[in-house]
This record gives structure tokens, sequence and C-alpha cells, in this order.
């Protein structure tokens, strides 16, 4: 939990210290974003990777060496070293986020299996809640001693998760063994990084529209490539076959969707609260007291991680992904219907914290219900490059919408566009809840033929 923790507050590190790095850098804002989309696009290409290499026997190894990563990377950002090395050093730590679906794997296979889905839904869930952690802190400490002082944080969390692997991570069971396929992680990396770059650069849709719709379809394409690399391929990077079980596909479409609404809110709010007085709304914040308004996300997403296992015993979880989902559009309803008192920002900020929390923990139950043990790395690895996937495109659509509501000469969009964007969020939430009834539906006339 610790380790999964810390790789995603760090990857989370590049939110805050945008503007701080374009100033000391002197490099445009678009340049500086880069700090945060670098991180995103190696954990997605990395994690089925080390997904695939920690369904083997050298799980330990694989773990302990992509820390060893995380900390280079870790000390490039803190050295006064150029920009070019300071995105390296980015790219490195976001390789971490691949350690997730292994933790989950060691929780899986070392653990009493009651205990084991309780962790397993928490180590989901801190995953989440990470960025929340590590967003207030790394804004102090770019405040206080500017943006390499807020990347020290991360050379010191990412060592502690280094020396704490290497004391107590177990080896993996005897018999396992996995073979990463060069041809299909290669097609499957460009893939990804031609979807998570279409998301992050808004501006190549707004200005160069022949050439985004032109690298959608060659992206489209690598992914059916990649498709049917794995189906022929005896060792696949991932299964496939399993991944177009009806369980496992209608829980990663739930994903999908569900990020984009999740992320989406996370954005609005957050960039809402920054707003200067000027625009005729917003509440100026700081970067850093922008950042606490995370903390009711981070609370109590905490509180629904560690609630959600009790529940599960009287709920099942794709039920509880149904009713998550309407948590999370009723935190879009309290944006969109009152945002005029600082309160109301954290009570949404809550109300998407604790259904985000409930759809975490909820949703590796759906996914392992019907994945063997020794996939579980695998399986799980894939339903976080959707949800990273839908993370992006939900940045990207809160973009977009308050862009095209940004009227001529002005600085800000108007009011209007933010609650545009609420109700497209519901709609997303609208849509996650009926493919999660549509799950356990399937569930129960499965159980109750």
């Amino acid at each position: 939990m610790f380790i999964a923790l810390v790789v995603a507050a760090v990857a989370s590190l590049g939110t805050p210290l945008i503007t701080n790095v374009a100033t000391s850098f002197h490099v445009s804002l678009g340049s500086a974003q880069w700090t945060l989309t670098v991180a995103l696009l190696s954990g997605a290409v990395a994690t089925p990777v080390l997904g695939r290499l920690g369904s083997g026997r050298h799980r330990r190894a694989t773990i302990l060496a992509t820390l060893v990563v995380v900390v280079a990377g870790s000390a490039l950002t803190v050295l006064p070293l150029p920009f070019a090395w300071l995105l390296a050093g980015r790219a490195a730590q976001g390789v971490g986020l691949g350690l997730t679906a292994l933790m989950m794997g060691v929780a899986r296979d070392h653990l009493p299996e009651e205990r084991s889905a309780a962790v397993i839904a928490l180590i989901s869930v801190v995953s989440i809640i990470g960025a929340g952690v590590g967003y207030p802190l790394a804004a102090l400490l770019a405040e206080l001693g500017g943006v390499r002082a807020a990347y020290g944080l991360g050379l010191v969390v990412t060592a502690a998760a280094l020396l704490t692997a290497w004391r107590s991570m177990p080896e993996a069971p005897e018999g396992r063994s996995a073979h990463v396929g060069v041809a299909g992680a290669v097609v499957l990396a460009a893939a990804l990084l031609l979807v998570l770059l279409l998301a992050g650069e808004r501006n190549l849709w707004s200005r160069h529209l022949a050439v985004a719709a032109g690298l959608a379809v060659v992206a489209v394409v690598l992914l059916c490539v990649w498709a049917v690399i794995e189906l022929r391929s005896t060792t696949p990077l991932v299964d496939v076959r399993a991944v177009r079980h009806p369980a496992v596909a209608g829980a990663n479409l739930a994903m999908f969707v569900g990020g984009i609404g999740m992320y989406l809110l996370l954005t609005l709010i957050t960039r809402y609260a920054q707003t200067p007085h000027g625009a005729g709304y917003g509440f100026g914040l700081t970067t850093f007291v922008a950042g606490l308004v995370l903390i009711p996300f981070s609370v109590l997403g905490f509180v629904a991680g560690k609630l959600t296992p009790r529940v599960r015993t009287r709920i099942a979880d794709p039920l509880l992904l149904a009713g998550s989902a309407v948590v999370v559009g009723g935190g879009f309803a309290v944006f969109a219907a009152a945002r005029s008192d600082l309160a109301e920002l954290f009570a949404a900020m809550g109300v998407l914290g604790f259904g985000v929390g409930c759809f975490s923990a909820a949703m590796p139950g759906v996914i392992l219900a019907v994945t063997p043990k020794s996939e579980t790395s695998s399986a799980m690895s894939f339903n976080y490059v959707v949800r990273s996937v839908g993370y992006s495109l939900g940045s990207a659509i809160g973009g977009l919408i308050l862009t095209a509501g940004t009227g001529p000469g002005h600085l800000f969009p108007d009011d209007s566009a933010y609650t545009t964007a609420a109700l497209v969020g519901i709609g997303a939430m609208a849509i996650t809840t009926l493919t999660s009834l549509a799950l356990a539906r399937r569930r129960s006339s499965e159980t109750n033929p």
C-alpha cells in the first residue's frame, strides 16, 4: 500500500508545479505541461509490460529494478540540470505507476483470501488518492523552497519505498513463468503514445484537425494490430481472450467512461478554485490553498476504501460500481448547482472522493472474480491502462469545453462553460451506472440460472 501511494503521489507532482517549472526553466506553459504528461505516458506504456513481468518468478526483481529507475528519475528532477533532464526524470518517475498492479498480485499471492481482498481494494484506492496527498505538499514546498525542493519530496519518498520493498517484498510463488512479447509491447506502446498525446495536446485538435484525425486513425489501426498479435501469441502481453470475458470487458468499459467523468470533475473544481475574482467567478486561490481543496477528496476516498470491503459482503461488486458512479454523478450535480461558496467546492470534492474511493475499491473484485491468481498483475495492469486513458480524455474534454466557452479576447471561460462540462460529466456517469447494472444483472443470472 505504501509503494502504491508513493508512486501515485510522485507521478502527480507535475500538476501543481507547472507554473513554477515554466518560470524556473524559462519555458512555455505548454512545455512545462509535459512534466505531467510524460509521466502519464511512461506509466501507461510501462504498466502492461511490468504487469506481465510481475506474473512470473522474477516479480521481486522487477519491483526492485523499477523502483531503482524511479529513484534515479527522482534524482534527475532535483539536480541542477537543464529542462530536458527534468523531463527524463519525470518519465522515469512515471514508470513507477506500473507497480500498482504488481502490488495487487503480491497481496493476492501472500495473504489469506479474506484479507487480500480488503488490501487489494485499499491499494486501488490509495493509487488514486495519492494525487490528493502529493498536490498540497508539493505546492507548499514549491512556495517555500522552489521547484527543486518540491521534487526533493519525490526523491525522499521513492528512496523510502525502495528500501521498504528491498526489506519486505517476498519472492513470487514457484512455477510461475512470464515472457514479454517484444512486438506486442512495441505496438501497444506506440498506440498508447498516440492516444495519450492526442488527449493531452488540445491545441493539435483546434489548430491541426486533419493531422489529429489522421493520428487518431493510426492509433486505432495500431490497437487492432496489437490485438491480432496478442491473439496469435503463445505468451501475450495481455491475455486478450480473458479481457473479452463479459465481466472483464464490462468492468474495463465502466473504468474507461467512469475515469473520464471522475478526472473531469477533479479538473473542473481545481481550475475553478484558482480562477481569479476578476473573471466574475472563482476564488483566486494560490496553488497551495487550491491543493487543500483536495483534502476532502483524499480523506473521504480513503474512508470509502476502508468501508467498501465490509459492504462487499452484502452487495455485489457490480452493484457497488453502479452506486459509486451515482455518487460521483451527485458530485457533478453539486458542482453544477452550487459553487458560489468555497464550502460548496469542498462538498463537491468530498462527494467525488467518496464515490471514487468506492468505485476504485470495488473494481478489482469484478475483474479478479474471473481471473486466475497467476494473471492478477497482468489483468489489473490492463485495467490501469484503461484508467489512464480515461483520465487523460477526461482532462482533455474538460479543457475543450472550457476553451469553447471562452469568448473572443477573454482569458477565462464563461461561468456557464463549467455548468456545461458538469452536465457532460453527469452523462458519462450515467453511462457508467448503466454498464455496471448490466454487469450486475449478468452476474445475477449466472449465479441464479
